[in-house]
């Protein structure tokens, strides 16, 4: 299909990107565009204007902040699952990155584009949920930070008010840590039927804590915060049961690829195995 009418604007800077973006009351921001633009060919989004973000340079980077590593929102996925210093410092989010769609996609999409967009079955809010990570968005009145536990509202539907753009991810480091990330993918579109984040801090065979997050069952990523409960204080060998319990409290959404009863199953085997797996890496 062909998309209703809109102008289109490229600027070189964020000040100038967010003067475009109030200028008009439905503009939308284009990052990579791999959401957005499917979106307006089936006219389910008919902007007006369309700010292109990506000659934006000073967006793009991965870098030492204090105690968390900061990736700028036109990080592409392929930067993000090739950086050394997320592969070393907080490998959960390469992890998720590495399994995006394909070569072409992980080479043009971005990790704001990604996250601003919310689609229920993307696999960046599983990870940045697991991580507690910051999100950063910036208007002309100045900076805003949210947790990403409360980033996501809905089913393509964030925090972010009409006139911020997402300017930067916060991850923590965790060095030390055993992570995960499993998905059963759709064969055509490689999203995630379901998508599983795991974070564990480990006392020899002990779990400390455990953080969750799982995407493509619901209308929105979530916390599995009754497997996360039932794994604290366990041994390696006791999570099975733990993983039966990723699905509390979900309604779940189906399509003509999996209904809602197919992740409904799938989910717990799914978190069982990307335990299993988190649990044997050293």
């Amino acid at each position: 299909m062909i998309p209703a009418n809109f102008d289109y604007e490229a600027p070189r800077n964020l000040a100038d990107a967010l003067n475009l973006l109030q200028s008009r009351d439905d503009a939308k921001i284009l990052a990579g565009g791999h959401s957005l633009l499917p979106a307006m060919k089936l006219r389910l989004a008919q902007p007006t204007l369309l700010v292109d973000i990506g000659r934006i340079k000073d967006l793009s980077y991965v870098r030492e902040a204090g105690d968390r590593i900061a990736i700028g929102a036109m990080t592409t996925h392929a930067d993000i699952a090739g950086s050394q210093l997320l592969r070393k410092s907080s490998p959960l989010l390469s992890l998720a990155a590495s399994q995006i769609g394909d070569t072409q996609v992980r080479n043009r999409g971005t990790i704001g584009g990604s996250l601003a967009q919310a689609h229920p079955s993307a696999d960046y809010p599983a990870a940045v949920l697991a991580l507690d990570a910051e999100i950063v968005a910036q208007s002309r009145s100045g900076e805003r930070v949210i947790p990403a536990t409360s980033f996501f509202s809905g089913m393509f539907s964030t925090a972010l008010r009409n006139d911020e753009i997402l300017t930067e991810v916060r991850v923590p480091r965790t060095e030390g840590q055993r992570v995960n990330y499993k998905k059963h993918h759709h064969p055509a579109s490689g999203y995630a039927v379901v998508g599983i984040a795991v974070l564990l801090k480990m006392s020899g065979a002990k779990i400390d804590n455990a953080a969750i997050g799982i995407t493509g069952v619901s209308a929105i990523a979530y916390r599995a915060t009754a497997v996360e409960k039932a794994l604290r204080g366990k041994s390696a060998g006791e999570f099975a049961s733990a993983a039966t319990q990723s699905g509390a409290s979900v309604e779940f959404i189906g399509d003509t690829y999996a209904s809602a009863e197919y992740r409904q199953h799938l989910v717990t085997v799914m978190t069982r195995r990307a335990l299993e797996e988190a649990m044997s890496k050293k």
